[in-house]
């Protein structure tokens, strides 16, 4: 498995420990009372389960897995592939940030925006790797 992937999959696993964990506490804040601004981070236990968990964990799966129809000792331009682990990690720090510490909504556009950039770059990545040579 390249260093890459297990980097991805690493930090999926980190994200659903994290969200769970948040989760759990928003469950136990139903049955006994905790503290009610509890409740606002509910955005951020599914920004880390949806995003951080899921997509980090296929992006990885996929930097892994996707064929190398032309390419066979190589993996093609991985370049846009750090680029977008560092965008999408990024991005989903920036989001739960504007959730937590800020009352200004740019910063979760701003924190979406990197995550789709992140897509962008991975898919650039490996779209060599999809598509034959011949198209």
């Amino acid at each position: 498995m390249p260093r890459l992937s297990q980097w991805y999959i690493r930090s999926a696993f980190i994200y659903l420990f994290l969200g769970f964990t948040i989760g759990a506490l928003l469950l136990a804040n139903k049955g006994i009372p905790l503290h009610p601004a509890l409740w606002g981070w509910l955005p951020i236990h599914i920004e880390f389960l949806l995003i951080g968990w899921l997509l980090q964990l296929i992006l990885g799966m996929a930097f892994w897995i996707l064929p190398r129809f032309w390419q066979a000792p190589r993996r093609g331009r991985v370049t846009g592939a750090y680029a977008a682990f560092i965008l999408l990690n990024a991005g989903i720090l920036m989001s739960m940030g504007a959730r937590l510490f800020t009352g200004s909504g740019w910063w979760l556009v701003l924190g979406r925006l990197f995550e789709l950039a992140a897509v962008l770059a991975f898919a650039h990545a490996i779209w060599s790797r999809i598509v034959s040579r011949d198209g």
